[in-house]
């Protein structure tokens, strides 16, 4: 224990199997730790006053993994969530435990770039192919089906935003382009300006993994039709796969849980 700051290390074993290993203040949970829960995940990084707080990593049992920042027990701020079974990790804004705010979704040939809202792409993007062209593009909301039996209660459905695409450019990448030289003169003559620097749009956007969101799969069955152009040969981004994310544990804890 450190006299000065109260903080002391420690060791606890709950009934469920769970255990925390890290630091306390007050008799809570505080500073560095390691809290492993009774189904296997786990997470190391920073607490505060009993919940995960500041920068850290969880380890969920399907073995995806959240590298980023947290608050009040949830994902909040930047971080990568990085899907074991596909590969697949989204890299950006998280607020409040969900995928919100400028972002980019990785795939093995090809990525997604954009604004998210409520775990969902949504705007002005573009899909960036390894191939050697671009997709722009907007994702746009579009009027949610009706079922049957809501029909009379007038209730619908969840609405999700679907990919337009407008135009399949080449890659934007940064050159720059230097200005030709002038021969030499006997006196001072007019600068010839530089010409323009155009600069690429595949800065990264913005990074973040809700408690059960999407992007696991990708497969070419559920590929929009908009994405399907000739000149493209790898397929279309499959956005929506399946997601296997158990995250009860970053959501509420269970019994004995942080």
């Amino acid at each position: 224990m450190n006299p000065i700051t109260n903080v002391f290390q420690g060791i606890y074993k709950f009934k469920n199997g769970a255990r925390y290993i890290g630091e306390y203040v007050k008799n809570k949970k505080h500073g560095q730790g390691t809290f492993i829960y009774p189904d296997g995940s786990r997470y190391e990084g920073e607490w505060a006053n009993d919940l995960r707080h500041g920068h850290g990593v969880y380890y969920y049992v399907n073995n995806d993994t959240y590298t980023g920042e947290w608050l009040a027990h949830q994902r909040h701020g930047q971080g990568t969530y990085v899907y074991a079974e596909t590969g697949s990790k989204y890299v950006g804004t998280w607020v409040n435990g969900q995928q919100e705010g400028a972002a980019q979704l990785i795939h093995l040939n090809h990525r997604y770039q954009g604004k998210f809202v409520n775990k969902h792409p949504f705007g002005p993007g573009k899909y960036v192919f390894d191939i050697g062209c671009e997709q722009h593009g907007e994702y746009r909301l579009t009027d949610a089906e009706r079922g049957e039996e809501e029909e009379e209660e007038e209730t619908l459905v969840t609405v999700i935003p679907k990919w337009r695409a407008t135009k399949i450019t080449e890659l934007a990448l940064w050159t720059p382009t230097l200005p030709e030289e002038l021969p030499p003169t006997d006196g001072p003559g007019p600068e010839e300006p530089m010409t323009d620097v155009s600069e690429g749009e595949m800065d990264f956007l913005r990074p973040g993994e809700e408690d059960g969101d999407v992007f696991g799969q990708e497969s070419r069955e559920n590929v929009p039709e908009e994405l399907q152009y000739d000149t493209i040969d790898q397929g279309e981004p499959e956005l929506w796969g399946s997601r296997r994310e158990e995250d009860t544990h970053a959501r509420r804890p269970a019994s004995g849980q942080a």
